[in-house]
C-alpha cells in the first residue's frame, strides 16, 4: 500500500540540506543571534518578492497579526471585521487588545470573506458619525476590515478597498497562507492594504524551522512604528514612547527562510502542478459531483497552501483515507463564532451558514510539492474507491 502523508517536510529539507547548514553554522560561530545581517537581507529580499518596499520580519504569523493591530493602534472601543472562516490567530489578536471582533460570512466558492456580507453588515448594522462608522448594536467604532485570504487564494481585494475608502476604515491583510499569492495584473497579497501579515510556520509554502511571520507595508511611517514596536517600543534602546512586545524575528530562522525563499516559486509551481493534477483526475473519475474540487479565480495565482475538496460525508471519508494510508485535515471543523471563547459575541447558530456548511464539508488532502505522480493517484483512487463501494 502507498501511504500518502498529508505533509512530508524531510523532502524538501534533502533539497536545501547543503546550504541551509553552512548559514545555521555561520550564525552560530558569529553568536550575533538578535536582529542581524540575515533579519536584514530577509526583510530586503521578501519585501522585493511581496512586491512592497517594506517588510518587518517578526516572531510568528500571530504576532504579525498583533503588531499590525497595534501599529494602526487598535483597542478597547474599536471593531475589527473579518472571516469567521479561518485560523484561531485571525479573531484571536483582535480580541486580546480589547478590539471586537465583527464576522461576516464567506464566500461559498472561495472560502474567503465575501464584500458583499461586510456591505450588508454596514448598511444594516452600522451609522456613519463623526467619530467614524459606529456599530449601532454595540456602540464600537468600526475601524478596520481584517480579509483572509485562505487556502492561498486572494479575497476580493477590490471589493473590500472600495468598502474600505468609502467608510474610512484600515485593511489588514491575512496572508498567513498566502505568500506568492497573486490578486490580479500580478499584484501581490500583502501589498494591497494598509498591512499584510504572513506565517512562516514550518507548514507553509514557506516555511521556518520554527515559528517565524512578517508585516509587510508601503507606508514609511508605519514601517517604522511597526520595526520600534517589535522591541518594546523602545528607540533609542531603553527609551520608550511605545508599549510594544517581544515580536522579533529570529536570526537563525531569517538565515533558513533567505535559502528556502529563492526555491520558493519552484514549489509554488510544484503544488500548482499538482492541484491540476487532481482536477484533471477527479473529473475523470466521475464521481456524480460528489467530490466538489477548489476553483481559483481567473487572472490569479493560487499558491494551494492547502488543496481543500467539499463533500458531505466528509468525516466518513476522512477515516477511510486515515485506514487507507491517506493523510487528511480539516481546515476549519468549528466557525470562529462558535468557539467558546467568543461566546460574549452573542452570535448564534445559523448567524454564518456558509461558514458552518464549509466547516462541516471541507477536507485537506496532500498536495506539497513533492509528491509522486504515484501518490497523487493514489489519493484520487481512494478517495473514487470510497465513493463507489460506500
Amino acid at each position: 500500500m502507498t501511504n500518502v502523508p498529508l505533509l512530508d517536510l524531510k523532502a524538501q529539507f534533502a533539497q536545501i540540506r547543503a546550504e541551509v547548514m553552512p548559514l545555521i553554522e555561520q550564525v552560530c560561530t558569529t553568536q550575533q543571534f538578535i536582529l542581524g545581517e540575515h533579519v536584514r537581507g530577509f526583510e530586503e529580499e521578501i519585501a522585493r518578492y511581496c512586491g512592497t518596499p517594506f517588510a518587518v520580519g517578526v516572531s510568528s504569523g500571530t504576532d504579525a497579526l498583533l503588531l499590525a493591530l497595534m501599529a494602526l493602534e487598535i483597542g478597547a472601543g474599536d471593531e475589527v471585521v473579518t472571516s469567521p472562516f479561518t485560523f484561531f490567530a485571525t479573531a484571536g489578536t483582535i480580541a486580546r487588545l480589547g478590539a471586537r471582533p465583527v464576522f461576516c460570512d464567506i464566500d461559498p466558492i472561495t472560502f474567503n470573506m465575501s464584500p458583499s456580507a461586510v456591505q450588508t453588515f454596514i448598511e444594516r448594522d452600522c451609522i456613519a458619525s463623526g467619530a467614524g462608522l459606529i456599530n449601532r448594536a454595540t456602540g464600537g467604532r468600526v475601524k478596520a476590515i481584517m480579509p483572509v485570504h485562505l487556502y492561498g487564494q486572494s479575497a476580493d481585494m477590490d471589493g473590500f478597498m472600495e468598502i474600505a475608502r468609502r467608510h474610512g476604515l484600515k485593511v489588514v491583510e491575512d496572508a498567513a497562507q498566502a505568500v506568492g499569492t497573486e490578486y490580479k495584473h500580478g499584484v501581490r497579497v500583502g501589498s494591497i492594504g494598509d498591512i499584510g501579515c504572513f506565517s512562516f510556520f514550518p507548514s507553509k509554502n514557506l516555511g521556518a524551522f520554527g515559528d517565524a511571520g512578517l508585516c509587510t507595508t508601503k507606508d514609511p511611517d508605519l514601517a517604522e512604528r511597526m520595526r520600534v514596536l517589535r522591541v518594546h517600543g523602545g528607540k533609542p534602546k531603553y527609551f520608550h514612547a511605545l508599549i510594544g512586545g517581544n515580536f522579533r524575528i529570529d536570526e537563525l530562522q531569517a538565515a533558513v527562510l533567505r535559502v528556502k525563499l529563492k526555491y520558493l516559486d519552484g514549489w509554488t509551481s510544484g503544488r500548482r502542478r499538482n492541484a491540476a493534477y487532481y482536477d484533471r483526475a477527479f473529473s475523470a473519475a466521475d464521481l456524480g459531483g460528489r467530490v466538489i474540487t477548489p476553483q481559483a479565480a481567473p487572472g490569479q495565482r493560487h499558491i494551494f497552501n492547502q488543496y481543500v475538496v467539499r463533500v458531505h460525508e466528509r468525516d466518513a471519508l476522512r477515516k477511510f483515507l486515515g485506514e487507507h494510508g491517506v493523510g487528511t485535515e480539516i481546515y476549519y471543523p468549528v466557525p470562529l463564532d462558535r468557539q467558546e471563547c467568543f461566546g460574549y459575541l452573542g452570535y448564534g447558530p445559523g448567524a454564518f451558514p456558509e461558514s458552518e456548511r464549509a466547516a462541516a464539508e471541507t477536507l485537506a488532502i496532500p498536495i506539497y510539492p513533492e509528491l509522486t505522480e504515484d501518490q497523487l493517484g493514489t489519493v484520487v483512487a481512494r478517495v473514487a474507491e470510497y465513493f463507489t463501494t460506500s
